[in-house]
């Protein structure tokens, strides 16, 4: 009879842990950054769905208390993505945004930088620029934290965006509709 025992480090599991974690941040981040607001913003809500737990947390400096769960923070992203996603779709406000890693050392928390640019048809622009902070249970972000907000550029206005184009309504001999 054998008697054999088979012991694992805590080192080798947190470094399993470690790149497990930072691997899903780095494939969240990807598909975020590659997803296209002007298109759709249901594309977004799928990588929600995909990467985050239903007893997700988030947080924020904004924030007076977190907002928990993922039917809360479904309804956040989508009042801020809806109207992006128009004035992109419409009104030809034009959005990008990147991501750059920020090194760690724990094992199930992730770090990024993010930079959303925003331009108006008229060349006005705004950038907005922030932090995330995650931590992991496996492949799902269990808690999400937005922090160090700084905007620069100006707001930008329906003067910034084409929405003074007159579109014809079918039906309505000569009569038009601006939006």
């Amino acid at each position: 009879m054998s008697n054999q025992h088979s012991f694992v480090s805590s080192d080798h599991l947190d470094r399993d842990l470690y790149t497990s974690s930072h691997a899903a941040e780095h494939v969240l981040n990807a598909a975020i950054v590659r997803a296209e607001i002007s298109e759709s913003f249901e594309e977004y809500l799928e990588i929600f769905e995909a990467f985050y737990a239903d007893d997700i947390e988030v947080s924020s400096d904004t924030l007076t208390e977190p907002i928990c769960g993922k039917a809360r923070v479904r309804s956040l992203i989508i009042n801020f993505l809806l109207p992006l996603h128009v004035m992109a779709e419409v009104a030809g406000l034009s959005v990008s945004i990147r991501e750059t890693a920020i090194p760690g050392d724990a094992a199930d928390e992730t770090n990024s930088a993010w930079t959303l640019d925003l331009a108006g048809v008229y060349g006005a622009t705004c950038t907005l620029t922030w932090c995330t902070r995650r931590r992991w249970a496996g492949s799902r972000v269990v808690y999400e934290r937005h922090y160090d907000y700084q905007s620069s550029g100006r707001p930008l206005t329906q003067d910034d965006l084409s929405l003074n184009t007159a579109i014809s309504v079918e039906g309505c001999d000569g009569c038009h509709s601006a939006f």
